[in-house]
C-alpha cells in the first residue's frame, strides 16, 4: 500500500508504489460508529491549516497503463465506480485499493497497476468513494472528503464486494482516508476477507466490531503523526487484543503521509521499506509464490 496520500509530485515513484497516503479518514477521532465519526472529524480537519497545509496539490499526471473504469450495482439502488486491472488468468483473488483525499485520480490508477504487476494472479480494483469527483487542490480535497457519507461509502464497498462475487478472497489497502476505510472494508467483507493493510488510517474503536474481523491487520504508522498519534495506535493494539485479533504495527520515526512523494514530510527510505512490508504481507495472505 503504498504510497500515496497526498498524491502529488511524483506520487507514484517506486517508493510511492511503496505507499501513498493522504489525510482523510485516518485523521478523525471516532466515537461509536467509527466511519461516521471519522467522516465528520475529517471535514473539520480539512479546515485545519496545519492539516491541509501539509498537502501539496498533485502535479499533472496521466496514467496510460492497462486497466479500465468499471461500474457496479450498489445495495442502495445506485451504482459505484472503480478502476480495475484483471489478472491475466481467471482468479478469485481481489485487492481493493482505497484512495486518499484527492479521489480516484491517475496516480491511484498507477498505484493499482503497481500492485497488479507485483502480484500476478490478483485482480486489483481501485475503489472510488467520491462517486467520480477528483480534487486538484487542497480546498477541493477537503470539500469532497467532508462530503463522504458513511452509508454511501459502505454501499460502494458492499457493491464492489458483490462485483467480485461470493467466492472471492478479499484484501484491502489504503492511506489516511483510505487507510481508515481499508479497515472498514475488512470488517464489511466478513468471511471473505483475507487481509488488510492500513497506512496511518483511523482505527475502528468498537471492540465488538473488531471481533468480527476474519483477518489480521497490518498497520503502518508514523510516530510524529499529530492525528493518528502513538496514543491512538497504542489504543488500537489494546482493542485488537481485547477483540482476540492479531495486528502487526510498523511504526516509523516520521510524520503523517511520510510515504507520499508529493508530501513535504516524504521519507523515501521509509516509504520503500513500508511498501515492501505491505507487499510481503499481501502476497502471504493471498498465498502467492514469491
Amino acid at each position: 500500500m503504498k504510497k500515496f496520500l497526498t498524491l502529488g509530485a511524483a506520487l507514484f515513484s517506486l517508493s510511492f508504489s511503496a505507499s501513498a497516503q493522504q489525510m482523510a479518514s485516518c485523521c478523525a477521532r471516532p466515537a461509536g460508529n467509527l466511519s461516521a465519526s471519522a467522516t465528520e472529524v475529517f471535514a473539520k480537519l480539512a479546515a485545519d491549516k496545519d492539516f491541509s497545509g501539509g498537502h501539496d496539490a498533485p502535479l499533472p499526471y496521466e496514467f496510460k497503463g492497462e486497466g479500465k473504469m468499471i461500474e457496479f450495482k450498489t445495495p442502495d439502488g445506485s451504482t459505484g465506480k472503480g478502476f480495475e486491472i484483471k489478472s491475466a488468468k481467471p482468479s478469485n483473488k481481489y485487492l481493493f485499493v482505497i484512495h486518499e483525499w484527492w479521489g480516484l485520480n491517475d496516480y491511484i490508477k498507477k498505484e493499482a497497476a503497481t500492485f497488479a504487476a507485483e502480484m500476478p494472479g490478483v485482480n486489483v480494483i481501485a475503489v472510488d468513494l467520491y462517486d467520480g469527483k477528483i480534487a486538484t487542490t487542497p480546498e477541493e480535497a477537503g470539500k469532497y472528503m467532508g462530503e463522504v457519507k458513511t452509508d454511501r461509502a459502505t454501499a460502494i464497498l458492499k457493491g464492489v464486494e458483490m462485483y467480485a462475487g461470493p467466492k472471492a478472497q478479499l484484501a484491502s489497502i489504503g492511506w489516511c482516508f483510505g487507510g481508515g476505510w481499508s479497515l472498514q472494508e475488512a470488517l464489511l467483507g466478513g468471511k471473505q476477507t483475507v487481509g488488510c493493510v492500513m497506512y496511518y488510517g483511523m482505527p475502528e474503536k468498537d471492540v465488538t466490531k473488531l471481533k468480527t474481523l476474519n483477518t489480521d491487520v497490518l498497520g503502518i504508522f508514523a510516530s510524529q503523526d499529530k492525528w493518528i498519534n502513538p496514543e491512538v495506535v497504542g489504543q488500537f493494539k489494546k482493542d485488537m487484543v481485547a477483540a482476540g485479533k492479531s495486528v502487526t504495527i510498523e511504526s516509523y520515526d516520521a510524520d503523517h503521509a511520510f510515504a507520499n512523494p508529493s508530501n513535504p514530510k516524504f521519507n523515501k527510505e521509509y516509504a520503500a521499506k513500508a511498501h515492501g512490508q505491505a507487499l510481503n504481507y499481501l502476497r502471504g495472505r493471498f498465498k502467492l509464490k514469491a
